[in-house]
């Protein structure tokens, strides 16, 4: 067995995160440089990311030609939609995808364009997620995934809002596969989707207070009973240093 080299640190040594994030928020970048998960402080932390320490990094936005389809679909949304100027707040393409940033406001008459239009189809709406960027003051998005089974294509939308007025238009009348998918997440990151017919949880109990994947949302869970055995919540458990 191969002795461990002199450079690594030594699991003892290494102080346990005190902060979650560090830098200047700046929604630019979505945030500064993050260390650490969960908002974990001292003990507790099992999930061996408590010396994780990630450089800010997020795609710029992108310049004219976008390559490929691309600016096909973005020239056919501004000709379908009479407002796009102050919706579109920012067009990226980054690993081999397209993404529109959309003013919260817009999107659910930017997803109808998208849907409806003759040179556009996208017929499907494949999912919606939630991200958390924790340092960023519009740190909540929700993001959409948008498929085109006409012409074979698919877009990403984007749209950001800050926690304290995490308000959203729901694009359920528009695609009805949002309906569980929204309910998804506001149950998850408390994005409120106004306008969805019932925005309820779907997850987690009626009762339960937060957000789980909120990245301030504590590290914690409640134990599991499994063949007999216990197992207590992560931040109850043994911390091996």
């Amino acid at each position: 067995m191969s002795e461990t080299p002199e450079t690594d640190q030594p699991a003892a040594e290494i102080e346990p995160v005190t902060e979650a994030f560090t830098g200047a928020a700046d929604d630019a970048t979505f945030g500064g440089e993050q260390q650490g998960m969960f908002g974990i402080k001292g003990s507790g932390d099992t999930s061996g990311f408590g010396g994780l320490v990630r450089e800010p990094w997020v795609a710029p936005a992108a310049q004219r030609p976008y390559g490929g389809y691309f600016d096909d679909v973005v020239d056919a949304l501004m000709a379908a939609y009479p407002l796009f100027e102050s919706a579109l707040l920012r067009v990226v393409v980054d690993r081999g995808e397209l993404t529109l940033h959309i003013a919260p406001e817009h999107i659910r008459d930017v997803a109808l364009a998208m849907r409806d239009n003759a040179s556009l189809r996208f017929e499907l709406l494949s999912s919606i997620s939630g991200v958390d960027y924790l340092a960023s003051t519009n740190r909540l998005h929700a993001v959409y995934h948008l498929t085109s089974l006409t012409y074979r294509r698919r877009v990403r939308l984007e749209v950001a809002v800050p926690v304290e007025n995490p308000h959203i238009p729901s694009v359920t009348p528009v695609y009805p596969t949002a309906d569980w998918q929204e309910r998804e997440t506001w149950d998850m990151f408390g994005i409120i989707f106004d306008g969805h017919p019932s925005l309820t949880r779907i997850l987690m109990p009626d009762d339960w207070d937060g957000h789980p994947q909120r990245k301030d949302y504590p590290l914690g869970g409640i134990a599991v009973q499994y063949k007999g055995a216990t197992i207590p919540p992560p931040d109850e458990r043994r911390a091996y240093r």
